[in-house]
């Protein structure tokens, strides 16, 4: 049994944001951080390995310097990694990005007790449109908004997160779960061991030239040229001013509050 996690590297958003003049992300000029969802995607996967002693393959699509964020996931107890990485997939959007993965996971084989874990979305678009697209090309069923997950023979027992409670569902292997970060999927640190032992584990690096030929891989929609997706306009939103405390909780309070709701015609 293996279980795939896709994740991504994504810019640092607590910080600054720059972008580029045709309305993409000056990804190079950012700090960039492991997406938040895809990081509790790998920690399930790992409470699994714990669990079954299956084998966990951290995935990601990016430049060369991604090597650096799947060695920390591989720090972190991932047994190997693969990188997606070529000239001719920069700039994909959802539907070309899906494609590339869908192929790249076809090309290293999907076994009939396999799992691929994605993060609920990620934090630099926030579309949740990847995982299921990937299970879509795939042909896999798909649980979305997991917060735990169970195996149990050939099933999954998962907890769906909804937004006034919550949902148990089973669902057959092969398939594809994405998770969401709650207080229940906090990732583990990475360990002294799992550092030193980080740069001897197994790397996989597919390249265009591996991955053209896929009937997955559609070759007009790929890239920032061929993606569907046009980006109408990015920009950073302007800093909100600061806000006004009232303390008290008398009537006077409540008067003020209103004069201050009506002087911007709020009321």
């Amino acid at each position: 049994m293996r279980i795939y996690v896709c994740v991504k590297q994504v810019p640092d958003t607590s910080g600054t944001v720059a972008v580029n003049p045709d309305g993409t992300l000056n990804r190079a000029s950012m700090q960039t951080i492991i997406n938040p969802d895809d990081l509790a995607a790998m920690e399930q996967a790992l409470v699994l390995k714990d669990a079954t002693g299956c084998q966990v393959t951290a995935v990601t699509m990016g430049p060369p310097p991604a090597e650096g964020m799947l060695r920390e996931l591989l720090a972190m107890g991932a047994d190997d990694a693969v990188l997606i990485s070529a000239r001719e997939f920069g700039g994909s959007d959802t539907f070309a990005t899906s494609q590339i993965i869908s192929a790249a996971i076809k090309h290293i084989g999907l076994e009939e007790e396999d799992i691929i874990f994605c993060g609920r979305q990620a934090i630099d678009g926030d579309t949740a449109q990847v995982g299921p697209q990937i299970a879509e090309k795939l042909h896999l069923p798909q649980v979305t908004y997991a917060a735990d997950i169970k195996k149990d023979g050939n099933k999954l027992e998962i907890k769906r997160m909804l937004e006034d409670g919550y949902m148990k569902i089973k669902v057959e292997t092969p398939c594809l779960i994405t998770c969401i970060s709650d207080q229940d999927s906090q990732p583990r640190y990475m360990t002294l061991t799992g550092i030193m032992e980080c740069y001897s584990k197994p790397l996989l690096v597919l390249d265009f030239e591996a991955l053209k030929d896929d009937p997955l891989i559609e070759l007009d929609k790929i890239g920032l040229k061929g993606s569907p997706t046009n980006i109408f306009k990015s920009f950073t939103p302007p800093q909100k001013g600061v806000g006004v405390m009232l303390e008290g909780a008398d009537k006077n309070t409540a008067a003020a509050l209103a004069e201050h709701l009506s002087e911007k015609h709020v009321i």
